[in-house]
Formats: C-alpha cells, sequence, structure tokens
C-alpha cells in the first residue's frame, strides 16, 4: 500500500475548502527555502523565501510575493490530495548519500491541521504540488 520508505500516521479523505496558511520548507546541500501562503482579505498572498543563516541564527530573506484568488489555492492544494499527505514521514531511502528534506505544514478547513515530513521521500503528487507554487510565485500580479 505504501512505499518502502513512507510511513503513515494518519489520513484524512476530506477535501479542503478553506485555509488560513500553508507552509513548504525544502532543505538540501546547496541551501533551503520556503513557500508560505497566508489568506489576507480574501486573496491569497504567497510569498517565496530563501533561508539563511547569520552568526547561528535563521533568517528568512523574501524573494518574491505575488497575491492570488483562494480559489486557485484551494485547487492546487485539491488537485495535488494534500489532505492525504497528514502524517506522511518519508524516511530517507538506504544508499542515498544526500538529498531534499521538506517539512509541509497546513491550517485549512477552520483548524485541521496537515503536517508532513521527508527526506528524499516525497508524498504523491509533491513534484506537481511545487511546480504550482512555482509557477504561482512566478506571475506577476496584476
Amino acid at each position: 500500500m505504501f512505499g518502502k520508505n513512507e510511513v503513515r500516521l494518519g489520513y484524512t479523505q476530506a477535501k479542503i475548502e478553506t485555509f488560513s496558511t500553508v507552509t513548504l520548507r525544502e532543505s538540501g546541500m546547496r541551501g533551503s527555502s520556503e513557500y508560505e501562503i497566508v489568506m489576507n482579505d480574501n486573496k491569497a498572498e504567497i510569498s517565496f523565501y530563501w533561508i539563511n543563516y547569520t552568526q547561528g541564527r535563521e533568517c528568512r530573506e523574501l524573494d518574491r510575493r505575488t497575491v492570488c484568488s483562494k480559489d486557485t489555492v484551494i485547487k492546487l492544494l485539491n488537485d495535488c490530495n494534500i489532505p492525504s499527505w497528514n502524517g506522511f514521514v518519508g524516511n530517507h531511502p538506504k544508499g542515498v548519500l544526500d538529498g531534499t528534506i521538506f517539512t509541509f505544514n497546513a491550517s485549512v478547513n477552520q483548524g485541521e491541521k496537515i503536517y508532513a515530513h521527508g527526506s528524499e521521500n516525497f508524498p504523491k503528487h509533491y513534484r506537481e504540488f511545487v511546480n504550482g507554487l512555482y509557477d504561482m510565485i512566478r506571475t506577476e500580479v496584476p
């Protein structure tokens, strides 16, 4: 049912109807980045940050920000079946020396939390989700 390195702690079939925040952090050998989506006056504000460390402290450096409709974000979340990610733990595959680590957090449907994380092991539709975020953040605000 699940991949060899995948452990499920929880699962929900619910569709996402609302959200307040969504974050996706990726870390690797070359650095870390974070997408953050926040509801703001019925619009979704999407930010992309580079994560830097200065004097032992984490600093988020804003690279780009855009605004889109909440419906666009909700469609992406549901098209990628984000509720099924809840509790996903992608254990690092044997024999892989490095790779990408991710952490996903979302507050949806008035209080439900979705959490997933992994190391070079991702939930289904992960790449489609990241590509969707990338496409949105690269779209200029009209």
